[in-house]
């Protein structure tokens, strides 16, 4: 220090504002942190119930899938079956 320049210290009440300016926007991230995690929540219960959703869907298409190749068969066996029978005789 020269010419009798005192060192500048912060106020209590400098450092009080600052401390209260810091809380608060921590505060502020905090609520928007925990805003965007319950939209992320929401978010993922939405796409769990879509996806179970999916699932069964699914799971019914391979049913009748099943369903219409057995089908299938017993109709081609059934053409075979009229196609190998003689003619009938008039």
């Amino acid at each position: 220090m020269c010419c009798g320049q005192h060192p500048s210290f912060p106020s209590s009440t400098t450092v009080t504002d600052n401390s209260s300016s810091v809380l608060e926007n921590l505060r502020l991230r905090l609520a928007d942190t925990e805003a965007r995690l319950a939209q992320a929540r929401a978010r993922e219960a939405l796409l769990a119930r879509q996806l179970l959703e999916m699932k069964r869907f699914l799971s019914v298409m391979e049913i009748l899938e099943g369903y219409l190749k057995r089908r299938y068969r017993l109709q081609q066996q059934r053409v075979a079956r009229l196609l190998s029978l003689p003619p009938p005789s008039l």
